[in-house]
């Protein structure tokens, strides 16, 4: 095909793997799409966040799948930018000979419905012509599918009775093997819209008609502004801010309440490596971290939905020990931990995992994260019913009888149980959060066996956690290791923020852990493994932790100089993922509520000190 004929000038010089942190993230409260700089969608899960993928090219360049939107420009460069406080994003082409501009949105409306993509293309200066393609892959691209053209686009059909899912667009489509592919010129000022929707059996598609795009458009983004609007906080980095909790929000279900810690699955801790796990679920630590981040910007709607969901997992369980550290979105367990060998990885780091082993694991200190939700959310939300209290009685009676003994800890090694640090404090404070409750509403309860566990967990770890000759907690009992978990100590109220034991605690870590902004879970290379191979890179959840443990110790200014610094390393919309690599590179599943939620902690409290105010839990 010679330059000029249909297609000829679209291939952009393209690199197999873009860095993570060259997409964005659109989503409906159902599951979300990334999307790259180049406006390529390169990742989405359908119909839900851990459902199969249908696009996954983020995972395997050449068989996971996509849908392109590319000009025929020569020597363009892209811009991409959220509308603000929307999660509605604009990819601009650049260039000489025009400028093309796609909209990204995906639907909410008043009634949950079937997840829809739109893209509406739009020739902002000059005349524009554009080719786009969509390859879907279904199932994790391990599925066969159908396409077939129709009036208003293309049908996509997974075999065996699988997904369908319908194109819809204006634009004339022709079939390539099972892709569509298409191209259109745009004079200056015109628009044309693509419509990508889950089709359930029975269900009418939307369609692609202008009356509907606008509409959708119109509701969307003032669905972001309304939800937004809902916050208290007018402090410094609200921009910031603001795209912390807006990215939170997208990781909440709608049809259930729960909150998962990330959209993704297999992107790498560290490239070429085997740390690359599955994040599209509900850890209940995760969860009702966000929802204490949240609450702090006066935004509770998702707390009752959350908590109607934990009561929930409460009211079922067989027995307060059988609370599981992760769920499905909708409250089951039934996520066995494979390996998709069909996919290359992202920049060849295999393997690529679906479902979580962490599942079987003991993690005694969701019981402390858990409680402190429940805590807040009678707190900020509901009083405490007299059936539930009931029940977190048993789990505060549980936690009492199970606190001292090892298990695999907030990091989930695969090395075997440990008595750690965190998992203390953690069960600390559930059973601190039950004795707050039932005093503050009069409810019957234990508190003097209570109080004696508390104190007793207290008590040991001060006496057996504390290594006098590294003047610092160590990160679980037997070890000289340091953890970086441990910076949670004071912001659970475990320990004074300026206790002399604290501060010696926390210029250990700054010696051991912390690199610039940047701090590591623990010491990788030690002689301590947590059995797994690699290296991995910074955690940004623990650099968070740290800035705000500065903040609380009562040097300001030097955690604003950090958290300043720390907000350099977000990507090109303010987004971030779970870890920083080496030079500056996102690694992880992305966007990460981790790093979200414990970014808008940081700056509530360490705007409130600048600002000389009281701080207030």
């Amino acid at each position: 095909m010679a330059e000029g004929e249909e297609g000829g000038a679209f291939a952009q010089a393209r690199p197999r793997y873009l860095p993570i942190e060259a997409y964005a993230v659109i989503g409906d409260l159902q599951t979300v799409a990334l999307v790259a700089k180049d406006a390529s969608i390169d990742f989405l899960c359908l119909p839900e966040f851990d459902s199969p993928s249908v696009f996954a090219r983020i995972l395997d360049a050449d068989d996971g799948g996509c849908f392109t939107i590319e000009p025929e420009f020569d020597g363009s460069h892209t811009k991409q930018l959220y509308l603000p406080d929307t999660n509605v994003l604009l990819t601009r082409f650049l260039s000489d000979a025009g400028v093309l501009e796609v909209s990204d949105f995906m639907p909410i409306h008043e009634r949950l419905h079937p997840s829809r993509i739109v893209r509406r293309v739009k020739a902002v200066r000059g005349r524009t012509r554009f080719r786009v393609r969509c390859c879907p892959r279904f199932d994790y691209a391990r599925a066969r599918h159908t396409a077939e053209l129709t009036d208003c686009g293309v049908v996509f059909r997974q075999a065996g009775g699988g997904l369908e899912l319908q194109l819809a667009t204006p634009v004339a489509l022709r079939l390539e093997g099972h892709d569509a592919v298409g191209e259109h010129t745009l004079a200056e000022g015109e628009s044309v819209a693509f419509v990508l929707e889950h089709v359930p059996p029975g269900a009418r598609p939307a369609g692609c008609g202008k009356i509907y795009v606008t509409r959708s458009f119109k509701q969307t983004v003032n669905f972001w502004r309304t939800w937004i609007g809902g916050s208290t906080y007018q402090g410094r980095w609200r921009d910031e801010v603001y795209r912390s909790a807006l990215a939170l929000k997208l990781l909440h279900s709608r049809r259930t309440g729960a909150l998962v810690a990330a959209p993704t699955f297999g992107l790498p801790e560290v490239i070429g490596g085997e740390r690359n796990w599955d994040y599209r679920y509900t850890w209940i630590r995760d969860a009702s971290f966000t929802l204490y981040s949240l609450i702090r910007l006066g935004l509770t709607a998702e707390t009752k939905a959350f908590i109607d969901w934990l009561v929930s997992l409460v009211h079922f369980a067989e027995q307060p020990g059988s609370l599981r550290t992760v769920y499905r979105i909708d409250g089951s367990t039934d996520l066995p931990e494979h390996v998709l060998a069909n996919l290359e990885g992202y920049r060849d780091s295999r393997p690529v995992r679906v479902g979580n082993a962490a599942v079987n694991q003991l993690q005694l200190d969701i019981y402390g994260e858990l409680m402190d939700a429940l805590y807040l959310y009678d707190k900020y939300g509901e009083p405490t019913s007299h059936d539930l209290w009931a029940r977190i009685a048993g789990l505060v009676d549980w936690v009492c009888k199970h606190w001292d003994q090892p298990d695999e800890g907030v990091w989930e090694v695969r090395s075997g149980r440990h008595d750690f640090l965190y998992s203390r404090i953690m069960c600390w404070v559930a059973i601190d959060r039950g004795i707050r409750l039932a005093m503050k509403r009069s409810f019957p309860a234990p508190l003097v066996d209570w109080l004696a566990a508390r104190d007793a967990i207290y008590r040991q770890v001060f006496e057996r956690f504390w290594d006098p000759e590294q003047g610092a907690f160590v990160g679980h009992l037997g070890s000289r290791q340091l953890d970086a978990s441990c910076l949670v100590m004071p912001l659970v109220r475990f320990i004074s923020p300026t206790d002399p034991r604290w501060l010696s605690t926390l210029r250990a870590v700054e010696r051991e852990l912390v690199s610039d902004s940047l701090v590591f879970r623990y010491n990788i290379h030690g002689a301590e493994t947590d059995g797994l191979t690699g290296v991995e890179g910074t955690f940004s959840i623990c650099s968070f932790w740290y800035i705000e443990c500065v903040s609380r110790s009562g040097d300001a200014e030097k955690a604003r100089y950090l958290f300043e610094k720390m907000l350099g390393y977000a990507n090109h919309v303010g987004l971030f993922s779970e870890e920083i690599g080496p030079t500056g590179e996102l690694l992880g599943n992305f966007p990460q509520a981790f790093t979200h939620l414990a970014l808008i902690s940081a700056a509530y409290d360490l705007d409130r000190r600048l600002s000389g105010k009281r701080w207030l839990a």
